[in-house]
């Protein structure tokens, strides 16, 4: 017969290993409240981190690398959303080596599960990423991925990006606590980069202002005009990122820009270019003093093939210089290289806003010249006014006196002598006279310079020969080179363009005018079938000869491509 006291004995481990239980779940409670505490100092370390970042890219990077070791995934990435809305123009990576990068091909433009985001700006959260509708799959070389959270940046209710996190370290599943802390960051992360944007902003806005005080005070200060429309086009291409600036200016009478300054890549195969202003970027900004812009330079219809200048480059953008209603003085380009960011909205209106500074500023110089121009003048009619008003009289009424006083000198040699200064003092008043003339004279109406007759005849042979020739001219033409060369220099070109019509058969034709402080030469060039060995040459004699008379050359070749190239050249005198 059992004791009364076993069944109680039986019951003892019972309690005890109830206890046991609760230890352990409280024991895990621990954990969970432990873990959660580090994670949410992990998450206020991480927003403190991030927010401490004013650079954009170093920004969004440290946004990257927090989000994944909050959620712990493998691979994070933020894809930046362009201008459209509907393309990512950036992405930034965390867990792939470059040579991973490298091998995959380029970044992604926002297809498949990364445009669901687009689409649709919130969280996700998929256990695989290959079972959603739309999951287009990976490029070759992709490192495998299952596990996916996403989830929107927003920019002051503006969706920025998105961050895209996969494979959730030891195989687990992201969560809905993963989904809460990358959320949390994601709106961390919209705060960090909107102060980031405003600070690139004022910095950005402290180099157009600093630019835009270097060029007045260089105007102000009397400086050259051409070397002030270079810093122009340099501060502005050291600003917006651009490859290359250039800034082209009417020329009077022809209907035409020339480009005058070019600073960058391949920047001499576009200045001294003369350019239409129909139908061409530069020229459509020129004639409706607003912007132009262009996705991709290389393939514009308002930009003329012939000839090539543009290798390497893409997105471009033409800004008046000045405003409609104060007069178009000019055009800035800007073309940044193929591959780069399309100019926004705001950066060309910034751009036209810095534009439209430079022509005030060169608008106020030009008045401070004419003011300046206007008091010499002032002063050289009181100069002539008071020689005619005082200088002449006297010296009149001292030829008067002595004249008088001559009758009453006996001694020979000495009436000599008072008649001769008589003499003399006239010759005085006609040289103060001619004096007088010479300051009151006003410089007229000149005849239109060197470069406007170059654009006129090669504009006049277009009909002849079927086609317009393209022109290229540099230097100071109108100014350094003489009137008698000038029109020899019209004559051959004429004669050249006349013979390329007759007998080369071209389809293309090149006309280049250069000069510096020692010579000047004009070069045409065409692609027909050269310069038979038997035809006449009469015309050519004539342009040889023209070319001796002023101590010049001319030289005749046939380029390796065919065609004909004929140089010109004569030197210029010393002195101007």
């Amino acid at each position: 017969m059992a004791s009364p006291e076993e069944p109680r004995e039986a019951r003892v481990p019972l309690p005890q290993l109830r206890l046991d239980e609760l230890l352990e779940e409280l024991q895990a409670r621990l954990d969970a409240a432990r873990g959660t505490r580090d994670r949410v100092h992990s998450l206020l370390e991480a927003v403190l981190s991030v927010g401490r970042e004013l650079d954009l890219e170093q920004a969004l990077h440290s946004i990257v690398e927090a989000a994944a070791a909050l959620v712990d995934a493998q691979y994070a990435a933020l894809g930046v959303i362009g201008p459209d809305g509907r393309r990512l123009s950036a992405f930034h990576t965390v867990g792939v080596t470059d040579e991973q990068i490298a091998g995959i091909g380029p970044y992604p433009e926002g297809h498949g599960i990364l445009g669901e985001l687009i689409r649709h700006p919130a969280p996700l959260r998929l256990t695989k990423l290959s079972e959603h509708p739309a999951s287009y799959g990976f490029p070759p070389n992709h490192p495998p991925m299952n596990t996916f959270l996403g989830a929107p940046i927003r920019v002051r209710d503006q969706v920025f990006g998105n961050l895209y996190l996969t494979e959730k370290r030891d195989g687990a599943q992201f969560d809905e606590e993963d989904e809460a802390v990358l959320s949390t960051l994601a709106v961390a992360a919209g705060v960090a980069i909107d102060n980031a944007r405003l600070y690139e902003d004022s910095r950005l806005r402290e180099r157009w202002l600093q630019a835009n005080a270097e060029i007045t005070h260089r105007l102000m200060s009397g400086g050259d005009r051409a070397k002030v429309l270079a810093l122009i086009a340099e501060r502005a291409g050291e600003i917006t990122g651009s490859a290359l600036t250039a800034v082209a200016l009417p020329m009077p009478g022809s209907g035409s820009l020339s480009v005058e300054i070019a600073v960058g890549l391949d920047a001499e195969r576009h200045r001294g270019l003369v350019l239409p202003v129909e139908s061409t970027l530069m020229g459509l900004a020129f004639s409706s003093a607003a912007p132009a812009v262009s996705a991709d330079v290389r393939h514009d219809e308002r930009i003329s093939p012939e000839p090539p200048r543009f290798q390497g480059l893409g997105p471009a953008v033409a800004v008046p210089v000045g405003t409609s209603e104060g007069g178009v003085r000019g055009v800035l380009l800007l073309a940044r290289e193929a591959g780069r960011p399309e100019f926004s909205a705001t950066e060309t209106e910034t751009l036209q806003a810095f534009a439209a500074q430079a022509a005030v500023a060169m608008e106020l110089a030009e008045r401070r010249q004419d003011a300046e121009q206007i008091a010499v003048l002032k002063d050289r009619d009181r100069i002539a006014r008071d020689l005619h008003d005082l200088a002449i009289q006297r010296l009149f009424a001292t030829g008067m006196t002595l004249q008088s006083a001559g009758r009453f000198i006996e001694h020979a040699e000495a009436a000599e002598r008072v008649g001769r200064a008589v003499d003399d003092l006239d010759e005085t008043i006609k040289i103060i006279r001619s004096t007088i003339f010479g300051l009151r004279s006003r410089e007229g109406s000149e005849e239109a310079g060197l470069r406007a007759r170059v654009v006129r005849i090669a504009g006049e042979a277009a009909p002849v020969l079927g086609f317009a020739p393209s022109v290229r001219i540099e230097g100071l033409v109108d100014t350094d080179v003489p009137r008698e060369i000038a029109d020899h220099v019209v004559a051959v070109l004429s004669e050249a363009l006349t013979n390329t019509a007759r007998h080369a058969r071209a389809d293309r034709a090149a006309v280049a005018l250069t000069a510096d402080a020692r010579r000047i030469r004009l070069t045409v060039t065409d692609n027909g079938v050269g310069i038979p060995s038997d035809g006449r040459r009469s015309g050519l004699r004539n342009l040889a000869e023209r070319a001796h008379q002023l101590g010049g050359e001319l030289e005749l070749s046939r380029p390796d491509d065919g065609g004909t190239t004929l140089v010109w050249s004569v030197p210029l005198p010393a002195e101007q």
